[in-house]
């Protein structure tokens, strides 16, 4: 099956940097740091998180370009990203698997101890 699943069947519940051009940790450091710079809030429900970040220059990129190499490396998760007046709002859902809402878990915790 293809890394990104076949119609019908979502894609695995793994992560697979092997493509990436950074390691784990230090895109767990890129989080960390966009997160101490710019988090205002974060919300979470059973299949979905949000993180609400402030709309400095710079950040709505910054936002996109982490989203997409996300998305190249955990196929499973899908986001969204908005931006509403002063604030850009990056949401992570995945599917009905608790696998997946354990991983998504995890990315919101990446936010842990943020300016939030």
């Amino acid at each position: 099956m293809s890394p990104h699943g076949t119609p019908g069947h979502p894609p695995p519940v793994a992560c697979d940097m092997t493509g990436a051009t950074d390691t784990p940790a230090e895109r767990v450091d890129e989080f960390r740091r966009l997160f101490a710079q710019s988090l205002l809030g974060r919300s979470r429900r059973q299949d979905s998180i949000t993180f609400r970040l402030r709309a400095a220059p710079g950040v709505e990129d910054w936002v996109r370009d982490l989203a997409r190499r996300e998305k190249a490396c955990c196929a499973f998760l899908d986001f969204t990203v908005d931006v509403d007046g002063g604030e850009v709002r990056w949401e992570a859902r995945v599917a009905d698997d608790e696998a997946a809402r354990q991983m998504l878990a995890g990315f919101y915790r990446l936010a842990d101890g943020a300016g939030a």
